[in-house]
């Protein structure tokens, strides 16, 4: 089961008209740009031989993988989350507290797609389980392996990552 996150902390508010408090507002899409510029990258071999990059957020602890995309309102078109888990095994998935659609893929250990759900529904705690072992799981907004053209069958290449501690 998933955990609730922390609240968000409120910030300061600046007074209306002075350039410091406008300054930073502007300066936020620049800032999310070079956040997602030095995220690992998965890349996404399709059967036809073209390629598709997505940045994406580790989540490989316990912690990391209970929280998820949970609570996210936004997620750029290539940017995703990356689920790394100790072994290959069935897994199983949910929306719980996820306002986002998101399609999810299923990888094998031999980065190769076992399965995929697309468009999970918001909010819902319907079991997404992979039909197959899976070693990581890629979540990405709904209807991106659509528009994309991502299938079962493509293969994987993942950053250099770790497998955690069983």
């Amino acid at each position: 089961m998933r955990s609730q996150a922390e609240p968000r902390a409120r910030g300061r508010c600046g007074r209306p008209g002075r350039a410091s408090t406008s300054l930073p507002l502007l300066a936020l899409p620049l800032l999310w740009a070079c956040a997602s510029a030095t995220l690992p990258q998965v890349v996404i071999h399709r059967q036809d031989g073209t390629t598709i990059g997505v940045s994406v957020e580790i989540a490989d602890t316990a912690e990391k993988r209970q929280l998820g995309l949970m609570y996210r309102r936004e997620l750029p078109e290539r940017q995703g989350m990356l689920f790394v888990f100790p072994r290959e095994e069935p897994l199983s998935f949910w929306m719980k507290n996820t306002p986002l659609p998101l399609d999810i893929i299923f990888i094998n250990t031999a980065h190769t797609i076992v399965s995929i759900v697309a468009h999970a529904t918001p909010f819902s705690e319907q079991p997404l389980p992979s039909h197959s072992p899976a070693q990581f799981v890629l979540e990405v907004n709904g209807g991106f392996c659509q528009r994309h053209r991502v299938a079962v069958g493509d293969r994987v290449e993942l950053p250099r990552i770790a497998p955690p501690a069983v």
